[in-house]
């Protein structure tokens, strides 16, 4: 490695480091005149190696198209204990429910939504519009020309995926879904025995 590329690793780093978004290749690349996009991406990779390697307590991901810095996974327990809260950004199961339904179906109208969970989302799709997860990607040609909602690069960003190609199946999530509700209905139908006894001594 030549002393360029040492300095060259060194200002991005600081670049990432300054950012609280996932930093492109290509705004890395305006600040080069003799890097092209590749050779770029090679630091960045060795970057990451070089992190996890020495077992620092942050990482590099690519996420939504870029680079950003992120805490360890493993030591998420111990960052919460810090800072002593657990769970104040997570969303709700009415806009997760939401979010699910636009993100394998979008674009997607309100009322699309709205019978697949069978309540009223208005509130919930203004929230995550707000939160800037989902954003009005055009209109629907049917009659009244209904909005139509996508997910936007900061919906990648906080599931930490590089693009929606990384979203799970949806007949995997399905089967997750269903796999707890056969248990339960599995163990509410077997009777225990010390019951069964009982039962059949009431009807005797």
């Amino acid at each position: 490695m030549t002393t360029n590329d040492i300095l060259a690793k060194g200002i991005i780093e600081a670049i990432l480091f300054s950012s609280d978004k996932p930093v492109l290749i290509e705004q890395i690349r305006n600040l080069f005149e003799d890097l092209q996009p590749a050779q770029i991406r090679e630091l960045l990779e060795e970057l990451q190696k070089e992190y996890e390697q020495a077992g620092r307590g942050f990482r590099l991901l690519e996420v939504a198209g870029g680079f950003q810095m992120v805490t360890a996974p493993s030591l998420s327990a111990f960052l919460k204990k810090f800072y002593r809260q657990k769970g104040t950004d997570k969303l709700s199961r009415p806009a997760l429910e939401t979010l699910a339904i636009i993100a394998y179906k979008q674009p997607v109208t309100k009322f699309e939504i709205e019978s697949l969970r069978r309540v009223d989302s208005s509130g919930v799709v203004k929230n995550l519009k707000d939160l800037g997860i989902i954003r009005i990607s055009g209109r629907k040609k049917s009659p009244g020309r209904p909005f139509v909602y996508a997910t936007t690069r900061q919906f990648l960003e906080y599931f930490g995926l590089k693009s929606l190609d990384e979203l799970p199946k949806i007949e995997s999530v399905l089967q997750s879904q269903e796999a707890p509700a056969s248990n339960q209905a599995q163990q509410e139908e077997q009777v225990p025995k010390g019951e069964e006894n009982e039962t059949q001594k009431s009807t005797a």
